[in-house]
């Protein structure tokens, strides 16, 4: 050990002087190094230490003796190798570098150092005992805290046993002979039962994973029931640690939130019993550190409520009503827990604590069992409180008419600025004193405009309608100069209001004088009619009248308005409100033929044919040259079975210039009447003029194919050949001039296809596809050619090269969902709705799947959403009423009739076959709909076979 003494400048000066130590000139002492003191380490040589092997001599010449560090008789290479041991142990001392030092020797310098290293470590260890027994005694205590024993847990129970009687214990004994006894439980596993394999098979078959084929995907969805179970272990544990809040032994509580907690806490087992004790713990700290703390009281009564000990509760609030009088939720907890016998008395004293707290009276009121005590209460109360809009609203609620009339008048002394007491004395006041109170009502509240809206009603009610409109004008005026903005959306929402409450007029009066407002100039018809449209939507019928009729009044000639307000009369107004507009609107707009049509057809479906007729005759004086007129003329008559006037009509249509329709029409009507020859050459005068018109060399050559048909059935053979023949004729002349006609082609093909047989028919269809190249009709047509001759394979073939050339065409894909075997029809239609998803015949493909499986929900919404995207299709309408006369009731089938007829569809390849023959010219939408079905129940029955 070193010592150093202080000493003073002086003193060292002389001692250096007198005793300088000749160092240089001394042997230094063995390991010194240079520098050593200073942090230097110096360096070495191999000269210094000898090669890396540690019995290998210090200098190369063995002639020198020994040498430096090294003892005597050192082993040899090979008796090193001998003593070398790979499965040596690790030394504790030394570690892994034992080898490296085992050629020194462990003398007295080396235990002297060990031995003040241990000192060392003892003293420090002694420094750190206290700390870390104190730690490790500190985590021992948290953790029994947290994680108490059972002992402990019911050793406040325990306690209790003290005190049972015999009785007690008695029952004990009988409930231990049926129940958990130790005897019980040995008996309760004393037997074994061998499992059959029936039941291992059933358990077996039961934990297999059941895979459900999703409508829109390929992919299975699987069960894990292993899943499952750990999913629900994980959702626990998440679950314990939510309930746990201890952090580094420190307790978190929020304290806004811990009685909403307490609300939903409920014991579901042991383990929950020290969570109780630790709340108790802590609201107890909370209501001894802050006594004045109304929450503490509180959710040491809930937990006590809780934990089912409610005498506890009951102590816990009434110290808190003691501690915190002036807080009206501790006394109304108080009123919750006490006995129904009690709880008056105890309202009683938190409203002599707090006689202004609307709460407690109203609880007052609650606890009395009749109506005259309630009253009495809020009356009470009202003394108190004469202020509280609360209490009036419920004393008025409890009295008769005349009673609220006169505490109304109180009330809105009491409280003049709520507009809602002023209303309800309003109505309940005569015309004069309703005018009175409104009147009032205006000087309290200027900027309330309800006051004026019900001082409109009020004269509707009367029946002054027309006070109505300078009422909500005035109204309006007023409240801008008060400097209230007028929000469009809020009045029309009063608009609406006022429609449901009955008051119409007050309605039209709220949209006449505010749908303009903040609207600009520009947007104001777009915006007016969507409004109109939203109105609509919500069932405000009313409100979109009146929104038409003031857009009206602005824009007179706008055809589009007057369609809007027609369309909106015709789904929802009566047929003389409907005349009535479409009179207002020829008008103003005398030159728009779709308004005269539709006045005319109106008059026509109500069974008025002369008041139609006349109709057309005025709109023929106003549009003298409208060729839709004309038409509608011929309609009427023809439809009404007057040939002869359609006849006449159409004769002066041609003579002033007609177009092809008006030929079309002329032959329509000489076939209706069976002048074969007459419509021979009203079609060939028409080709002269219109050769362009595909649907004339159409009529022609059905015309002669029906000539043929009669000659087959009069079995002449020649004649059957040569109008054939005349009919092929046609069609070429047609396809010269029309050489884009697809119906010309499609007739050309069945035509070659009955006379020659399927060869030409497929010569036809390819001109027809070099000329209209990817048309999806000529190749389902193609496709039903090789079907119908059993050329499956070619019919595939031919399917597979259409879907490539128009991969979204709707046809297409529902003919190859229908050609598909079984299985792989559900492929087919997931392709199908990927590529066209929203085209109508996918749509009914699909539906009809789901018909063929049974799924009958699935198919009548598939079905629906098919007649809803193309109602103008009559075969969907007739396939959907076929669904519902099999799987539907009466009252379903009545329905699609209803929506059918209002349709009124045109199109579909049944539907055209069926509406357009000869013999169902003049039948009912409805009688057209049930022959389609009959057809498509025969074309699937051909089908099948």
């Amino acid at each position: 050990m070193v010592f150093i003494v202080p000493t003073t400048g002086t003193q060292s000066l002389a001692v250096s002087k007198s005793h300088r130590f000749n160092f240089l000139n001394s042997k230094p002492p063995s390991n010194y190094v240079a520098g050593l003191g200073r942090g230097a380490t110096g360096f070495t040589t191999r000269s210094d230490i000898g090669p890396a092997r540690a019995s290998a001599p210090d200098f190369p010449d063995k002639s020198t003796g020994v040498g430096r560090g090294r003892e005597k008789d050192l082993p040899t290479e090979e008796e090193e190798d001998d003593r070398y041991d790979e499965n040596q142990e690790f030394d504790e001392f030394e570690g892994n570098d034992v080898g490296l030092f085992a050629s020194g020797e462990y003398d007295e310098d080396d235990r002297e150092a060990d031995a003040v290293w241990e000192g060392i470590d003892k003293i420090m260890d002694s420094r750190r005992k206290d700390r870390k027994e104190a730690r490790v005694k500190q985590e021992i205590e948290n953790y029994r805290a947290c994680n108490p024993k059972i002992t402990e847990q019911f050793a406040d129970l325990k306690r209790k046993l003290c005190n049972l009687s015999n009785d007690d214990w008695n029952s004990l004994e009988k409930f231990e002979s049926g129940g958990y006894s130790s005897k019980n439980k040995k008996k309760k596993f004393e037997s074994f039962v061998p499992v059959p394999d029936t039941l291992l098979e059933r358990a077996r078959q039961e934990q297999e994973h059941v895979t459900v084929l999703d409508p829109t995907s390929r992919d299975g969805t699987v069960t894990d029931l292993t899943a499952v179970g750990e999913g629900r272990g994980t959702v626990l544990s998440l679950e314990l640690d939510r309930l746990s809040d201890s952090v580094s032994g420190m307790t978190n509580v929020d304290p806004k939130g811990y009685l909403t907690v307490l609300n939903s806490m409920k014991i579901t087992s042991d383990a929950e019993v020290s969570d109780f004790k630790k709340a108790r713990l802590l609201l107890k700290s909370i209501t001894q550190t802050n006594p004045k703390h109304p929450p503490g009281w509180i959710g040491a009564a809930r937990l006590e409520e809780l934990a089912g000990n409610l005498k506890a509760a009951r102590q816990f609030i009434h110290k808190g009503c003691e501690e915190c009088p002036k807080n009206e939720d501790v006394w109304l907890e108080a009123c919750r827990l006490a006995n129904p016998n009690e709880a008056k008395g105890v309202i009683a004293r938190g409203v002599k604590s707090i006689p202004t707290s609307v709460k407690l009276w109203m609880q007052a009121s609650k606890l009395e069992n009749n109506d005259m005590n309630r009253s009495r209460v809020l009356r009470k109360g009202l003394e108190h409180i004469p202020d509280s809009v609360r209490l009036w609203k419920a004393v008025v609620e409890l009295a008769n008419e005349e009673d609220a009339r006169l505490l109304l008048q109180r009330a809105v002394e009491c409280c003049s600025l709520h507009v809602e007491l002023w209303l309800a004395l309003a109505r309940l006041e005569t015309y004069d004193n309703a005018k009175k109170v409104l009147n009032r009502a205006r000087e309290r509240l200027s900027k309330e405009p309800a006051i004026w809206i019900t001082a409109a009603k009020l004269e509707e009610a009367s029946g002054n309608t027309s006070m109505i409109g300078k009422i909500i004008e005035r109204g309006i005026r007023a409240l801008q100069r008060e400097g209230v903005v007028i929000d469009r959306e809020a009045w029309m929402k009063e608009a609406e209001a006022a429609e449901q409450a009955g008051s119409i007029a007050t309605c039209q009066a709220i949209i006449h004088n505010t749908i303009g407002i903040a609207v600009e100039e520009e947007d104001r018809k777009r915006t007016w009619v969507a409004d109109a449209e939203e109105c609509k939507k919500r069932g405000s019928i009313e409100t979109a009248r009146a929104i038409y009729a003031h857009a009206l009044t602005v824009f007179l000639t706008k055809k589009s308005i007057w369609l809007k307000a027609a369309q909106l009369e015709r789904s929802h107004g009566s047929r003389e409100s409907l005349d009535a507009l479409l009179r207002k609107a020829v008008t103003y707009r005398p030159q728009a033929e779709v308004l005269w049509l539709m006045g005319a057809k109106e008059k026509w479906l109500a069974g008025n044919v002369p008041a139609a007729r006349a109709i057309l005759q005025e709109a023929y004086a106003a549009i003298p040259n409208s060729e839709e007129i004309w038409l509608a003329a011929f309609k009427l008559e023809f439809e009404n079975h007057e040939p002869e006037r359609a006849r006449m009509l159409l004769a002066k249509a041609r003579e002033r210039g007609g177009t092809e329709r008006v030929w079309m029409k002329s032959a329509i009507v000489e076939r209706e009447l069976g002048n074969i020859e007459e419509e021979r050459k009203l079609l060939n005068e028409g080709l002269k003029q219109f050769p362009s018109f595909y649907k004339l060399w159409l009529m022609l050559g059905q015309l002669e194919e029906r000539l043929a048909e009669a000659a087959k059935q009069q079995d002449q053979p020649e004649k059957w050949h040569a109008l054939k023949m005349e009919a092929k004729k046609v069609y070429d002349s047609g396809l010269k001039s029309c050489p884009n006609s697809v119906p010309l082609w499609l007739s050309l093909a069945s035509l070659e296809k009955e006379m020659s047989g399927l060869s030409k028919a497929r010569a036809v269809f390819s001109r027809a596809q070099k000329k209209n190249p990817q048309n999806p009709e000529l190749l389902l047509a193609a496709i039903r050619a090789e079907l119908k001759h059993g050329c499956k394979n070619v019919a595939d073939r031919l399917m597979s090269t259409a879907l490539q050339q128009c991969p979204k065409s709707g046809i297409l894909w529902a003919a190859s969902i229908e050609l598909a075997p079984r299985p792989e029809r559900k492929g087919k239609s997931k392709d199908a709705l990927n590529k066209c998803g929203h085209d109508p015949h996918v749509i009914a493909a699909v539906a009809k799947l789901f018909w063929i499986d049974r799924k009958v929900d699935k198919a009548r919404s598939w079905l629906n959403r098919a007649v809803t995207l193309a109602p103008d299709i009559g075969d969907f309408w007739a396939l959907c009423y076929k669904f519902e006369l099999c799987h539907g009731t009466e009252e379903n089938q009545n329905d699609v009739l209803k929506r059918c007829v209002v349709a009124e569809p045109k199109h579909g390849e049944k539907w055209q076959a069926v509406s357009k023959d000869v013999e169902n010219s003049h039948q009912s939408t409805e009688s057209i709909l049930k022959k389609v079905v009959i057809a498509q129940e025969k074309a699937a029955e051909d089908g099948k076979h």
